[in-house]
């Protein structure tokens, strides 16, 4: 044990991060359980019963799982950070709603398209490309994408919890409190806020196991059925991994590389780019992690992980994988270093061996997180400038389009346009980037096509 303690410390380097293993261990667990949600939540949005992608739920878990692990396992090893990913929030969406949903395509279309926006993000990290387009892109426009993404996840949490349905008569009204699954929801998002207000670690999926076990226990007046239904696996909880076979390598490349699927692939690799980015600028902070002249310590290494996490999720089955904020946890418990990705990693790759704990949740259970982890995201919003239209027009138009139009790619091309429109109808046309004119000519065409 001693021998190995030492192989594990020089390896990931503990003296030089002034950390040890058991600081490690306990930081990894702890990142887990804050992030493990997600093994319950990315299943529900790609392969849900209500999200027609025809993707199989149970096959989609096991890529999750999978797919977190060996990305964050790549991120521990490669670049010795204590940073985890899994399949992103609002990047699973826009593969449902946008691509699969509003666009029409199929899942294995889809995943070409995400594969393809994992292998533009590591050429753009291998190359000079990076730097110009973090100079192109204005900040005003990267906030108000994640805050555009946070309120389309909270609104697809209202409309997965019953909370907010279709009514002809005003477009959208309030769904029907007498309902048990509502009444589960709204109850579940009072639970979580509370858990999450307070700090308690691993709010979310507390929260989650809370209303699936209330859930056992209420019947769903439509099917005469508890709303939560437990089906024991080959063991009690414990089952054989679902089979990846339904999804994985299914992706279709040649349908993928058409014109028209352009926008939807810069979208996606623009929204986990920027995310990526401001993630690790605010997870590598609080570690000690940014050198003398304000850049991330072997950031090219995590950069080229979290690229590489989302070409393995591609292959496997599911939608974009992203380096994720709650690492943060993590990093505040004494995580330095890969030891950290390394536990985390360990935790996913064994989690689909509990699939029927799993599989018994319902959507009435996730929304809640789904609405949280929206509002969370909308942070970003203070840092807009309001008093200056020729910004703030842009950036309402990038977030209040995305929800409204249920498509991420929509509310990007919005901004965009807008935000070059503006500037060289007022005279600002020279304090624009050249690449933001020729994104904009793109999105235009975008919009033509559709």
């Amino acid at each position: 044990m001693h021998q190995n303690r030492g192989l594990l410390s020089s390896f990931f380097l503990f003296r030089e991060n002034k950390t040890n293993l058991k600081t490690e261990i306990i930081a990894g667990l702890t990142t887990f359980v804050t992030m493990a949600y997600i093994i319950i939540v990315n299943p529900m949005v790609l392969a849900g019963p209500d999200t027609g992608t025809g993707l199989d739920y149970g096959a989609v878990l096991t890529a999750t799982c999978l797919a977190a692990g060996a990305a964050t396992l790549l991120m521990g090893l490669f670049a010795n950070y204590p940073f985890a990913l899994a399949p992103g929030m609002g990047l699973n969406a826009f593969f449902t709603y946008t691509l699969c949903g509003a666009m029409g395509l199929t899942w294995q279309t889809a995943l070409g398209v995400v594969f393809i926006s994992g292998c533009l993000a590591l050429i753009v990290t291998l190359t000079k490309i990076k730097g110009l387009i973090i100079k192109a892109i204005p900040s005003s426009l990267k906030v108000a994408v994640t805050a555009g993404v946070g309120i389309f996840i909270t609104f697809i949490g209202l409309t997965n919890g019953g909370i907010v349905v279709a009514n002809p008569a005003t477009i959208l009204g309030l769904g029907n409190l007498g309902d048990p699954k509502v009444l589960l929801a709204i109850a579940g998002l009072l639970i979580s806020a509370v858990l999450v207000i307070r700090r308690v670690p691993g709010n979310l999926l507390i929260g989650i196991i809370v209303m699936t076990i209330i859930g056992l226990f209420v019947i769903d007046p439509a099917t005469g059925s508890p709303i939560a239904g437990f089906y024991p696996g080959a063991y009690g909880i414990f089952d054989k991994m679902p089979s990846l076979t339904p999804v994985a390598f299914q992706l279709d490349l040649e349908g993928a590389l058409k014109f028209s699927l352009i926008v939807p692939i810069f979208s996606l690799f623009f929204v986990d780019f920027f995310d990526t980015i401001g993630g690790f600028v605010g997870i590598a902070s609080k570690a000690g992690m940014i050198d003398e002249r304000g850049d991330l310590k072997n950031g090219s290494r995590a950069l080229v992980a979290d690229s590489c996490g989302t070409i393995i999720g591609a292959l496997l089955g599911t939608s974009n994988t992203t380096t994720y904020a709650e690492s943060a946890a993590g990093v505040n418990a004494g995580g330095r270093t890969g030891m950290t990705a390394l536990v985390v990693a360990l935790c996913f790759i064994v989690a689909p061996f509990l699939s029927p704990l799993f599989l018994c949740v319902p959507s009435a259970a996730t929304a809640p997180a789904l609405i949280i982890v929206g509002i969370l995201m909308c942070s970003s919003l203070s840092e807009i400038d309001w008093n200056d239209a020729s910004k703030a027009i842009p950036c309402i138009l990038t977030i209040i389009m995305m929800p409204l139009t249920f498509s991420i790619a929509s509310g990007l091309a919005f901004g965009f346009v807008s935000y070059v429109l503006i500037a060289a109808l007022t005279g600002k046309y020279k304090n624009v980037h050249w690449l933001m004119y020729l994104l904009t000519l793109l999105f235009l065409i975008y919009f033509a096509i559709l």
